[in-house]
């Protein structure tokens, strides 16, 4: 706790509204007026100039504060705040009360009561309010003005439960908080019934507890399990397109792989067996080197030629070389010749 709210939880008793910083306000009915000095009446152009100096401005607001909520808390921040230095006293009506003029409450007295006391603009709070405000209570709480909005309220019999305040001179008005009121908040729960209903069954509330019939019990409890079944399926769904959105990404990244290595293979190959690959080049090389061992060397033209024996006789040589012979021209012509080489045979033997 910082020094300024210890400081502040240790003022004397004539400023009770800085308990509100630490501690709830306290109930009326257990402490007594703190102003000390003469209460004389104000006006409205008074009060805002900050002035009596050696008091607070007592400012009254009341209302019956069922299911506390943030229209509620704004209307008493303006009203705290109307004057430089004021004091804020909120009277809450009763049970009994605001059941034989308004209605029905959802939260009892006891629950509105201490709702109000932990509202930090609150200095102090006046337990079973009069729904109608006399001179007697105005003066037995030393209130200089009262505040509400300026809407005329009619009830109890009156066109405007505030039309005396308002014509003495001790009326201030605040506004209201559009979209957001105790109706609102109980109209949502009517319509949504069986919402609620079903999410109350769900966290362990049994159907006496909440006024439902034994059918109707089943068919929320039925309700219940058609839900989780949906939101399981709807689990299962956003699961399978994480899974399918995975194997995409990574299909994505095999085929670009698959493409990397594809250009990758077909270049090496076009190096290797392309027109001028090396493959091209290496069979050339191996074929030359095949037909020079294939073929066989020359004899060099001046080589020594072999000396013949005495003793044999050299082998005939023959001539390889064919012999152009004209046809013969006639039978006769055909004759002679062959008769002229069967002569030249008998010749050799």
């Amino acid at each position: 706790m910082s020094a300024t709210l210890l400081s502040m939880a240790f003022l004397p008793a004539e400023y009770p509204g800085v308990w509100t910083l630490t501690a709830p306000a306290p109930f009326a009915d257990e402490t007594s007026c703190q102003c000390q000095a003469p209460h004389e009446k104000l006006t409205i152009a008074q009060a805002r100039l900050g002035t009596p100096v050696d008091r607070p401005v007592r400012v009254y607001a009341d209302g019956i504060f069922d299911l506390f909520h943030s229209g509620h808390a704004r209307a008493l921040m303006q009203a705290k705040t109307l004057f430089p230095n004021s004091y804020l006293l909120v009277g809450v009506c009763s049970d009994d009360l605001t059941h034989k003029f308004k209605g029905f409450t959802v939260m009892n007295e006891a629950e509105r009561y201490e709702a109000l006391r932990h509202c930090r603009y609150v200095d102090e709070v006046i337990r079973d309010a009069p729904w109608t405000l006399t001179p007697e209570f105005l003066e037995k709480h030393k209130i200089d003005f009262v505040a509400h909005d300026d809407i005329p309220y009619s009830s109890a019999g009156s066109d405007d439960v505030y039309k005396h305040i308002k014509e003495a001179g001790m009326f201030v008005p605040t506004q209201r908080t559009e979209g957001i009121s105790t109706s609102d908040i109980i109209t949502r729960i009517v319509r949504d019934y069986d919402v609620y209903a079903r999410r109350n069954l769900q966290r362990g509330y049994t159907a006496k507890e909440l006024n439902v019939s034994f059918i109707n019990e089943k068919k929320y409890r039925f309700q219940n399990q058609v839900d989780k079944m949906k939101e399981k399926v709807k689990n299962v769904e956003e699961r399978s397109k994480e899974f399918v959105n995975r194997v995409e990404e990574k299909s994505h990244d095999l085929i670009q792989k698959w493409e990397e290595k594809s250009r990758e293979f077909i270049g090496n190959f076009l190096e290797l067996f392309g027109p001028d690959g090396a493959w091209k080049q290496m069979f050339q090389e191996r074929s030359s080197r095949m037909l020079q061992a294939l073929s066989p060397k020359q004899s060099p033209v001046s080589s020594p030629t072999r000396s013949r024996s005495p003793s044999r006789s050299p082998s005939p040589t023959f001539s390889w070389l064919p012999i152009k012979t004209s046809p013969p021209s006639s039978p006769k012509a055909a004759s002679a010749s062959i008769s002229s080489m069967s002569e030249g045979d008998e010749d050799e033997k």
